[in-house]
């Protein structure tokens, strides 16, 4: 069971833009999913992207999105910490400490595409995503 830990990057409507120049600095390869390939084909965002990952050759992994319609996008504030992978026990116990005191965003539940996901600002101001590799049913 593998975890990571990487930054997530948020973007206000050129994430794959960004995404595919940080692909010219750093190379890699680059999978980018749209919100509309997630369900919401019918909604302004359906061309958005609901998640970017490079995974560079020198094991730099490096995550990013379009902020969805209605929610708020601040340049200079605009990076999360990602903690993600398999290991379920170990990441609900991640997502517990760093929840306490937390301000809650997303609960840590099973989401549209399959995972368990929570979002949370810490007690220090840090907004932590936690994401959690479930098997298929």
């Amino acid at each position: 069971m593998v975890s990571r830990l990487n930054p997530y990057l948020n973007f206000s409507g050129n994430a794959r833009e960004a995404m595919e120049f940080y692909q010219s600095v750093f190379g890699g390869d680059l999978t980018v999913n749209t919100f509309g390939q997630y369900g919401a084909d019918d909604s302004p965002d359906a061309d958005k992207v609901m998640h970017a990952e490079l995974e560079t050759d020198r094991g730099f992994t490096l995550m990013g999105a379009d902020v969805p319609s209605g929610e708020s996008y601040t340049p200079g504030t605009n990076v999360s910490v990602s903690v993600s992978g398999d290991d379920l026990e170990t990441l609900r116990g991640y997502w517990s400490k760093l929840a306490e005191g937390a301000t809650v965003l997303v609960p840590l539940e099973k989401q549209m595409w399959g995972d368990e996901f929570g979002m949370c600002v810490d007690r220090f101001g840090i907004q932590w995503l936690v994401d959690i590799g479930l098997p298929a049913a």
